[in-house]
């Protein structure tokens, strides 16, 4: 008999008994054979078959009555055994009896195999701290309802657990269900460091097959892992590029610690006083160059606060408003030179454009003015940039008045102008001079005149005036103020419209001509009309032979005269007395 037959829970089993005589001469005719069991936890024996050349038998109430088929040939006997089931893990026994020949007996041993459930593994939900001194409990394994008792096994990151004392420890538990089988259940102690943060653990069980040894694997599970903070990183995260004062700055600080700490935030200038942060992000809102420096942050931890920190230089840039030299204003003669400067200090390059009209005029903190006439006054702006931050700038301004006397726009010393008499005429007249310098009119040749125009600012008076044309005119116009005073003439020439031997006026002239017109067009009708008259007739024959001469009343008439008459007045006037002297208005002329 063999020494063990393996088999799987509920399947068939099949024990062989061989047997043979050692004289083949003396072979008995009659041999029997009998099966027996060890009683369960005893060393008993009980017969569950008998058999001879002609009886065979199963023994009747025995826990195999009804599962057990027993088969005999000339070799021996073979015993069957149907749905095996847990007890059935026993010894069984062959006993041949050969009556003279003696008898024998032997054994096998039946081993049942149950294949467990697949593990199952469940970690712990909270986290492990590195600080712990002992090994703590990571996760438990259980593989149900096998047989014989599995056996399980640990492994971080596939690599397997070896218990060791104050790293590994290992707790397995057995349970004898009911049913007979086994449910092991192991837990994990680990001592766990900070590179087991990305750490997977798994188990594995094992258990024996009829004929071979299987294993099953769980799935993996990781723990959280907690640590302190041993590394801080403090940067700014907005605005992006260099800070200018106004802006609102976001500085945000991270550590390696888990959970993520809080952490405290300060300047190295005021290391004992704490900013309000809000977890890891601090707020700066409208920073101006007092809040420049070194910023720090610590994790909100007794245990490493004083050990590390995060830090980073801030710089908030500035440019301050413009100072003007002169400031304002600033008064100067003509022919006189000036400097003026624009300066604003700022923690950045600068640079420096002079504007006057919108347009350029100078670059730099310095403009000079040189030689000044009247064109120089005006409004100087200087507009100071940060190249590298164009989001500062700043501007200032000065107003440059220019004193000196009147002076005439436009270079004629003299206007001769022409105009028909009984028109109007414009006179315009324009002087640059501070004080702004008044103009006044005189005119010789003409009393109807009066301003239609009259503007004046701090350098520049204008005046225009409408004057009829009578005769010819002479007119000046005199600008002055305190400092001198310009002088231009006008000379307008009247040119008189052509007249009649009779007085007329220019309308009774335009219908007497439509009258003429149209009554000639009426004679030229009536001729018509009188010779086609005498066509029809035959008075008036028509042929080249026949070809008569018409004798045709001269009319006379007297010609139409347009006599034209010029008349011309030249008064001699001293006007130099009028110019420096007495200035009479458009009332007293």
């Amino acid at each position: 008999m063999p020494e063990s037959v393996e088999v799987y829970l509920g399947d068939s089993a099949e024990i062989p008994c061989q047997y043979n005589f050692t004289d083949v001469n003396s072979v008995p005719r009659l041999v029997m054979i009998q099966w027996f069991v060890k009683a369960e936890g005893s060393s008993i024996r009980i017969r569950i078959y008998y058999g001879d050349d002609k009886d065979t038998m199963v023994d009747q109430n025995t826990e195999y009555s009804g599962r057990i088929q027993v088969t005999l040939d000339q070799q021996g006997s073979r015993l069957s055994i149907q749905e095996v089931q847990l007890s059935d893990e026993r010894e069984f026994f062959c006993v041949v009896n050969g009556l003279a020949a003696g008898s024998m007996e032997s054994r096998t041993h039946l081993k049942v195999f149950a294949p467990p459930e697949a593990p199952v593994i469940s970690g712990v939900q909270n986290g492990i701290s590195v600080t712990h001194e002992m090994p703590s409990k990571v996760a438990t394994c259980e593989a149900r309802n096998g047989f014989p008792k599995p056996n399980i096994t640990w492994y971080r990151n596939n690599m397997p657990l070896v218990p060791a004392a104050g790293r590994v420890n290992v707790w397995t538990d057995d349970t004898s269900e009911s049913s007979g089988l086994y449910s092991v259940q192991s837990t994990l102690e680990y001592k766990v460091h900070k590179e087991d943060k990305d750490a997977n653990f798994s188990c594995e069980v094992s258990f024996f097959v009829p004929g071979a040894i299987r294993t099953v694997e769980s799935n993996s599970v990781s723990v959280t892992i907690h640590y302190p903070t041993t590394m801080v990183e403090l940067w700014r995260e907005s605005p992006q590029g260099l800070v200018k004062e106004g802006d609102t700055v976001e500085l945000r600080c991270h550590g390696d610690g888990n959970p993520p700490p809080t952490f405290i935030f300060s300047r190295e200038q005021e290391p004992n006083e704490d900013l309000e942060g809000r977890g890891s992000v601090l707020m700066l809102q409208a920073v101006s160059r007092k809040d420049s420096g070194i910023y720090q942050c610590r994790p909100l931890d007794t245990n490493t606060r004083h050990k590390v920190k995060g830090e980073m230089q801030l710089t908030v840039h500035y440019l301050d408003p413009a100072v003007m030299v002169p400031k304002e204003s600033e008064a100067m003669f003509k022919g006189e030179d000036l400097t003026a400067t624009c300066n604003a200090l700022s923690s950045l390059k600068t640079s420096t454009i002079w504007y006057k009209d919108g347009k350029m005029v100078g670059q730099g903190n310095t403009l000079h003015l040189q030689d000044a006439t009247y064109e120089t006054a005006g409004e100087y702006v200087c507009e100071v940039t940060v190249p590298s931050l164009p989001t500062l700038h700043t501007s200032g301004s000065v107003h440059i008045v220019v004193h000196g006397g009147p002076q005439l726009v436009g270079e004629e010393q003299e206007v001769q102008l022409e105009e028909a008499m009984g028109r109007m005429v414009n006179l315009s007249c324009e002087a640059r001079g501070h004080p702004a310098p008044s103009i006044t009119w005189i005119f010789v040749g003409s009393h109807r005149w009066h301003e239609v125009v009259s503007k004046s600012s701090d350098h520049m008076t204008r005046s225009v005036v409408s004057v009829a044309i009578e005769s010819d005119i002479s007119a000046l116009c005199n600008a002055s103020n305190d400092m001198g005073a310009d002088v231009r003439a006008f000379s307008v020439k009247a040119i008189p419209l052509v007249t009649s031997s009779a007085p007329f006026s220019p309308a009774e002239g335009s219908g007497v001509i439509i009258v003429v017109i149209i009554l000639c067009l009426l004679l030229l009708a009536i001729l018509g009309s009188v010779l086609y008259f005498l066509h029809k007739k035959g008075k008036i024959p028509c042929g080249r032979s026949g070809k008569q001469d018409i004798s045709k009343e001269k009319t006379t008439k007297d010609d139409i005269v347009v006599e034209m008459k010029t008349e011309a007045k030249s008064e001699d006037t001293v006007l130099l007395k009028a110019v420096n002297g007495d200035k009479n208005g458009p009332s007293e002329q």
